[in-house]
């Protein structure tokens, strides 16, 4: 039993996972904000994208024989 106790006491696999998934929800939650804060600013680029290429008049042509 004693063993076992001295044995827990020095492994350190639990600190380490610990560690990364602190590390992953860091990253995570960065990540979930840089995409809150792009998104408004993407839809509407996206938005004046669409305006402009549904206002642009596309040129037709037609073949003549020759």
């Amino acid at each position: 039993m004693l063993n076992f106790i001295k044995n827990f006491r020095n492994d350190e696999d639990g600190a380490v996972t610990v560690d990364w998934v602190v590390l992953t929800a860091a990253i995570v939650g960065l990540g979930i904000a840089v995409l809150t804060s792009v998104g408004g600013g993407t839809t509407a680029l996206a938005d004046k994208i669409s305006t402009s290429l549904s206002e642009t008049a596309i040129p037709t042509y037609t073949a003549t024989g020759g």
